[in-house]
């Protein structure tokens, strides 16, 4: 399997996330199915296959979590060397040259892309169009929409 790359709090995200499943969610699912089996015929209980479902959804995402933090590599941002650089885990503000307004991405890896909390994936097409670059840089990125122009405004780590 390959790495997965992950910054401190991504990682951390991730293991309170299999904590919980294991912790909380396991044992009520168990809990579930055993109230259901008490009711009888099990070929026509709809409360059981429910549980049982819901048993394999979380059964499965514990053994993909795992994978994932077994195979992680945490970088801490804060902790990187201040090169002046767009690197992972970095926040980046940059300025839209054609609307003229500004956004802000911290790059992180895979499995905490969020775009609604402005994380875009070292995979995604900005990041890799951002790496490397430094302050007043100006960046095409190449997106399904066309063409976009930015420029590196600041970095943080």
């Amino acid at each position: 399997m390959e790495r997965v790359l992950l910054t401190a709090a991504g990682a951390e995200r991730l293991r309170k996330e299999l904590k919980h499943l294991k912790a909380v969610e396991r044992p009520r699912v168990i809990a579930d199915i055993a109230e259901a089996r008490s009711h009888g015929d099990l070929s026509e209980n709809a409360e059981y296959d429910a549980a049982r479902e819901e048993q394999s959804f979380i059964e499965g995402r514990i053994a993909q979590l795992n994978g994932d933090l077994s195979h992680a590599e945490v970088i801490n941002p804060a902790t990187l060397s201040k090169s002046g650089k767009v690197v992972f885990g970095c926040v980046v503000t940059l300025l839209d040259i054609e609307k003229d307004t500004e956004v802000c991405y911290q790059i992180v890896g895979n499995l905490e892309a969020d775009i609604s909390k402005d994380q875009v994936s070292l995979n995604s097409p900005i990041a890799r169009a951002l790496l490397g670059h430094k302050v007043e840089d100006e960046v095409d990125v190449h997106t399904p929409g066309g063409l976009r122009q930015y420029e590196v405004l600041e970095i943080r780590y």
